[in-house]
């Protein structure tokens, strides 16, 4: 009985989320606008209008390199976020943390600028 006690303001809070949820889509949905148009319920990708509407086109590879190089350099970027909290917490003796992101600022920075002097980095 005791347990049960514990996880009634989760919840409650899990409920009253549900409950806020269902009723500001509902009421969007009555009070809204409706003004329905063709263009409207066109298809489109990521805000843009469809050009092409054959599935079957090929893009160029430069798209997907240029996708995984952001996604490659935005996760390196996210492992700065703890490190600084490590090193705020060990300033008087974070030598060794302060060498290890010099190191990992150093690898990151040579991979973009291998990537930069390949092309990889060209819009075309």
């Amino acid at each position: 009985m005791e347990q049960v006690a514990l996880f009634q303001p989760i919840v409650l809070l899990l409920g009253l989320s549900v409950i806020t949820a269902i009723v500001m889509v509902g009421l969007s949905y009555l009070l809204g606008p409706q003004r329905p148009h063709e263009r409207k319920l066109d298809t489109y990708e990521c805000g843009a209008p469809l050009i092409q509407k054959d599935a079957r086109r090929r893009y160029s590879v430069k798209y997907f390199v240029i996708a995984m190089l952001f996604i490659l350099f935005d996760v390196e970027i996210a492992f700065m976020y703890p490190w600084a909290v490590i090193y705020r917490k060990y300033i008087s003796t974070g030598r060794f943390v302060l060498i290890e992101m010099v190191f990992f600022v150093f690898v990151l920075l040579a991979g973009y600028f291998y990537v930069w002097w390949k092309g990889a980095l060209e819009w075309e």
